[in-house]
């Protein structure tokens, strides 16, 4: 499983994980927040996103370039 979520979309998954998490606790949204919560902060942990590996997109700079000079 190769890293393809960068810095900056790693925090933003990070955080927006944690809040789906809060807002499902607080009875704010329903129990979906758990589940989309889980995996948003799950892609954001591991640094690997399936979707971006359908989609063939990466935001992880040092794997980018590693993959540019495998070529």
């Amino acid at each position: 499983m190769k890293s393809n979520v960068g810095g900056i979309d790693r925090i933003l998954r990070i955080a927006a994980g944690l809040v789906l998490f809060a807002l499902a606790i607080t009875n704010v949204v329903g129990m979906w927040g758990y589940i989309v919560g889980g995996i948003v902060l799950a892609t954001g942990v591991f640094s690997f996103c399936g979707a971006y590996t359908l989609f063939g997109l990466n935001t992880c700079p040092l794997k980018a370039a590693e993959d540019e000079l495998a070529k």
